[in-house]
């Protein structure tokens, strides 16, 4: 007993030291054109992905303490998002 409950503990102390985003194969080789421009200084451009939960630019951010996806914003400071077939039309 006293061994299982050292693997649960254990395991949930490592489970705290993942990354959050980060998923390697999902980040643009070369961003759509013109979305350097629109975006704001100060953003990782070279790992960018759009998540098809809201259609919209998130790039991930290397901070301090973890890595995490944080949304795209225009030098404006709005969310950069892809026009869905709806909006195109």
């Amino acid at each position: 007993m006293k061994k299982l409950t050292c693997a649960l503990l254990a395991t949930g102390l490592l489970a705290g030291c993942a990354t959050t985003g980060g998923r390697d194969g999902d980040f643009f080789r070369e961003l759509p054109e013109g979305m350097a421009e629109l975006a704001a200084p100060n953003q990782d451009l070279t790992r960018v992905t759009l998540l098809e939960e809201d259609n919209c630019f998130w790039y991930e951010h290397d901070g301090p303490v973890e890595t995490t996806l944080l949304p795209l914003r225009s030098k404006r400071g709005r969310h950069l998002c892809q026009a869905t077939a709806e909006e195109s039309a």
